[in-house]
């Protein structure tokens, strides 16, 4: 009997917290989310929780046209409106075209999700100045390019939240990623500088940094080079990208966080 008391105060106790916590918390609703990089993988799985939230999506994406059709159907399953923009954020001119094409369709962008990135993984030894130069444009330079030309955006609204898909990679390092390492771990200085600069206009910027995640990058490893990863990870498993996704949600919808860095990463990094 005692035991049952206590659980029926627990449950009251826990309604009300997470009743609470609601409150503090942005309503996602007829909000315009845009995310780099996000046909596909990690990118797609937080397009698709944004739109659960009702959110309207502006996805720009660098792939092939079918992969952006294919992504942009799963998302208006949700009845949110969701249009596609081919362009590479690494270009300052044409990332510059692609935003003042998505401002003037939707408005606004109230959350960016700088998500776009790709790997040329080398020992520094082997790596040419190529290899470096395209991680670091594209990882590093693309999220610049995409706040700078939202800055304005964000400034003249008065809120909004910025996204920045980082890595453990960057707070760690990884042997034969040292292009890859050094533009996440810059990434995460641009999220908290920006988080200075923005923070009294009641704009938020975080960064959020995934492990091992089952990805399109992840499935090119052998099945003994997965094993070892895994062997190294406290919970014993890889990472789904939706378990990304729902802390970006979070993030977006908490406007009392900001300039933090959130890993996903079953604790490799601990």
């Amino acid at each position: 009997m005692a035991s049952k008391l206590l659980a029926f105060i627990i449950k009251i106790l826990y309604t009300k917290v997470v009743k609470e916590l609601n409150k503090t918390m942005i309503s996602l609703k007829d909000k315009v989310v845009l995310i780099t990089g996000g046909s596909r993988g990690i990118g797609l799985a937080m397009a698709d929780a944004f739109a659960k939230e009702g959110a309207s999506l502006a996805i720009n994406y660098f792939g092939t046209e079918a992969e952006a059709k294919e992504a942009q159907v799963l998302i208006k399953k949700h009845k949110v409106e969701c249009k596609m923009y081919h362009f590479d954020v690494s270009d300052f001119t044409a990332s510059k075209e692609g935003v003042d094409k998505i401002l003037k369709d939707f408005g606004k962008v109230d959350i960016l999700v700088n998500n776009a990135g790709i790997t040329r993984d080398k020992l520094v030894a082997s790596m040419t100045e190529a290899d470096f130069d395209a991680v670091v444009d594209t990882n590093l330079k693309g999220s610049f390019n995409m706040i700078k030309h939202l800055y304005s955006n964000y400034i003249r609204n008065r809120s909004g939240s910025i996204i920045n898909i980082a890595s453990v990679i960057g707070l760690m390092g990884g042997a034969g990623q040292a292009n890859y390492s050094a533009a996440k771990a810059g990434l995460i200085g641009l999220t908290k500088t920006v988080a200075r600069e923005l923070g009294g206009r009641g704009i938020t910027s975080n960064a959020i940094a995934p492990g091992f995640i089952e990805s399109a990058m992840t499935a090119v490893l052998s099945e003994d080079t997965i094993k070892k990863y895994v062997e190294l990870i406290p919970l014993k498993r890889t990472g789904k990208p939706e378990e990304v996704a729902a802390v970006a949600v979070f993030l977006a919808k908490s406007p009392y966080i900001t300039g933090e860095v959130i890993k996903v990463d079953g604790g490799l990094y601990i």
